[in-house]
């Protein structure tokens, strides 16, 4: 059965700069491993004004952060040394384990043009064993992740094990995550071997059990059921899901299943301890005022990662 419908909320990172925001939600904050998701775009703004766009260096430990584009560039920048521009149909999987720090900038005008900046953001939480981990970064081409047609429907697997497929992006924990275009009329459905699943509407309307949705909207499935998702015009869904971690707190940048390491971490950005990409630490986005809130509880991700 349909668990959950779970409606994107309006969030502003910058001028110009909106995200849908779905997760974490009060009544689901983790999907599977999924802890955070995020919709920007299509961002229509002068190019002149795409510096307000950027994301400073900030900092993220017990996650990978997974930005995905439909449209644009971005250029992504951390301290491991990585230095990426990211284009459409490609994966960038950044593991902050024990601690990173990144920057997101928009550096070419042409990448704003028209409105064709689109991007999904997720972070995908670390199984405990992982969570101090070494910082990694790395780019995957759209030719290497598996493609599969059928009438009126092209999938892309963006990571994980999914009809019969398997995604040869590095993940820590069993998961699934497809990019799929639907044409009107045509028919699919979610993988069946997972504990937990879900699809968000990103463009268009899909029908599930004689009821529409539209975009912005996430569907979350209880575990062996097997919905037939009928696209009522050309669509654009993302399906995403897993096997849970256990609980995760999260508070501003940071994951973990203890709360004294998110405390830990605070400390470190605040005194220095994570260091800044090494071609872009001249500014960085400094930690928020918790106002004694518990972790978990704090003020949202100032950015899409």
């Amino acid at each position: 059965m349909l668990d959950l419908v779970i409606e994107a909320r309006k969030a502003s990172l910058a001028p110009g700069m909106d995200v849908r925001r779905i997760l974490p939600f009060r009544l689901k904050r983790m999907v599977g491993p999924f802890i955070f998701m995020d919709h920007a775009g299509p961002v229509d703004i002068v190019s002149s004004k795409a510096k307000s766009m950027d994301v400073l260096p900030h900092p993220h430990i017990g996650l990978s952060t997974v930005s995905y584009l439909f449209g644009g560039q971005v250029m992504h920048r951390d301290s491991t040394g990585a230095e990426q521009a990211i284009l459409p149909g490609e994966v960038n999987w950044m593991t902050a384990g024990k601690g990173i720090s990144h920057s997101e900038r928009f550096e070419d005008p042409a990448a704003l043009a028209g409105g064709s900046l689109e991007m999904i953001q997720t972070w995908v939480a670390l199984p405990e064993k992982d969570e101090e981990s070494m910082p990694a970064f790395e780019n995957y081409k759209p030719d290497v992740l598996p493609v599969f047609t059928d009438t009126g429907v092209w999938m892309r697997l963006i990571a994980g094990n999914a009809f019969g497929l398997k995604s040869s992006v590095k993940t820590h924990s069993p998961l699934f995550y497809l990019h799929v275009e639907l044409e009107k009329g045509a028919r699919f459905g979610l993988p069946a071997e997972y504990s937990e699943r879900c699809v968000y509407v990103a463009k268009g309307n899909i029908e599930v059990s004689g009821k529409t949705y539209t975009p912005g909207q996430m569907l979350v499935f209880s575990s062996g059921v097997d919905p037939a998702i009928v696209s009522k015009e050309k669509s654009t869904i993302m399906l995403l899901g897993g096997e849970p971690l256990g609980e995760r707190f999260i508070w501003w940048n940071f994951v973990s299943s203890r709360k004294d390491r998110i405390e830990q971490a605070k400390a470190d950005w605040k005194e220095g301890r994570i260091i800044l990409p090494p071609t872009d630490n001249h500014e960085f986005i400094p930690l928020p005022a918790d106002n004694s809130k518990p972790a978990g509880t704090g003020p949202p991700p100032p950015a899409l990662s």
